[in-house]
């Protein structure tokens, strides 16, 4: 069981992960640069790959997915390989192509959600941009990391005057009419796309002219903050699913000279479904995977061998119990922050824990000396899902799915304990070190 300075610690460092990761782009920079500092290597996926013994390496795609990897003691074949797998992106709201709308004398940027956000609670908050632009090189093409600490957006909320019955009804924002943000006061409407692009320009250090296109997201400047008598919560943005991926960094860095093959695979898109290059549901898994079979000098056989004795932990946050909403839970499922990780079942297989995943996920936590908890959705309300399911039927291997519980899921400012960061690393170091 960590110590109570230890749980902080955790808790300080995950809230100062998320404060450096205001984009995808943002926490797979800062993923690679914790990697990198503990002697993992970067490996291309367009060169050839000649691994070590014992080498401790990772690739990137797309800028927003990540996979790293320390290859394992035993042979892989009757080893396996022990992974544990989150995503890098948040719901919120992503900057259109050509954002810039003038009028009334304001400057407004058009956004549009992503995944699926609460919308009314980015009203009022202190916005900026962050994400990467592509910026025009000698060769083409280059992509810069931008940023903006300072609050440069707001999304201002309508008058209770003018919405008598918002505390009766909830305040209810059209995508497309009553989401575009505020930037500046603005007369001269010729010259607003200029002014937007010399922004974003000086943000990454290169002309306007230069500035081909971006990805960018809104995010709040606010940083993460203890909170609570005992300073035993946490409130930050993009808890899920960063608090997931931070997890199992911490675990794979903290491993060392494991038998089996340990792999942390973080992926962009899982809040849109997962369907792209970079996401779960595309071939990153299984191409790094197979490449490590090959590098082993695996035949097809000893392949199949090597998945089958591999185990799978889908890393995502789960729902705490709110006492203000009881009737939103499924009862004897009410799990608790600053309980230990969440073991989540689904029977439609929205989650893909079975009995003997759970059971095995639950020894790993007995070893770690954690407390863990179990969750089912109510069987009247949709159930979300996660990188699980997607995984478990690309790759056929064994999986569970778990998380820490938190409030205000998909919420831009999200909340949970401080206690169950550090749970959460200490049974995914002794999942990699099964």
């Amino acid at each position: 069981m960590p110590s109570a300075d230890k749980t902080l610690t955790h808790a300080r460092q995950l809230l100062e992960f998320i404060d450096a990761s205001p984009s995808p782009w943002h926490a797979v920079a800062g993923a690679e640069q914790r990697l990198r500092s503990h002697g993992f290597k970067r490996l291309e996926e367009g060169e050839r790959w000649q691994l070590s013994a014992g080498g401790r390496y990772y690739a990137v795609r797309g800028g927003a997915s990540l996979i790293a990897f320390a290859i394992g003691s035993g042979a892989l074949a009757e080893n396996g390989f022990r992974i544990v797998g989150a995503h890098t992106d948040s719901p919120g709201l992503r900057l259109k192509p050509r954002p810039v709308q003038t009028g009334d004398g304001l400057l407004r940027l058009a956004v549009e959600p992503y995944g699926g956000p609460i919308l009314a609670t980015f009203a009022d908050r202190d916005l900026s941009l962050a994400g990467r632009l592509m910026v025009r090189s000698g060769t083409g093409a280059e992509a810069r990391l931008v940023r903006f600490d300072q609050p440069l957006l707001r999304l201002p909320n309508l008058a209770i005057h003018m919405n008598r019955e918002v505390n009766e009804q909830g305040l209810k924002l059209n995508k497309q009419t009553e989401l575009p943000v505020m930037l500046t006061a603005f007369d001269d409407d010729k010259e607003a796309d200029a002014t937007l692009k010399k922004l974003l320009a000086d943000g990454a250090q290169c002309d306007a002219a230069d500035v081909l296109g971006w990805d960018l997201a809104l995010y709040d400047v606010q940083k993460g903050a203890l909170w609570g008598a005992q300073q035993e919560f946490i409130a930050s943005s993009r808890l899920d699913n960063l608090s997931s991926c931070h997890a199992a960094l911490q675990a794979l860095l903290a491993t060392e000279h494991p038998a089996a093959t340990c792999v942390a695979a973080f992926f962009d898109h899982e809040e849109v479904g997962s369907e792209s290059a970079v996401g779960a549901g595309g071939t990153f898994a299984a191409d790094v995977l197979n490449r490590l079979c090959l590098q082993a000098g695996l035949d097809g056989e000893d392949r199949h061998r090597a998945m089958a004795n591999s185990f799978f932990v889908s890393a995502d946050q789960a729902h705490a119990y709110h006492p203000n909403f009881p009737g939103a839970y499924e009862p004897g499922h009410k799990v608790m922050v600053n309980k230990g990780p969440v073991i989540k079942t689904n029977s439609s297989q929205r989650f893909t824990t079975s009995a003997e995943t759970a059971a095995r996920f639950m020894r790993f936590c007995e070893q770690a000396g954690v407390p863990y908890q179990q969750y089912a959705h109510r069987s009247d309300i949709g159930c979300g899902s996660t990188i699980g399911p997607i995984v478990a039927s690309t790759l056929g291997i064994a999986t569970v799915d778990v998380g820490s519980p938190m409030w205000g899921m998909h919420s831009v400012r999200e909340s949970a304990g401080a206690h169950d960061p550090a749970y959460m690393v200490a049974a995914l170091a002794a999942a990699f070190g099964s």
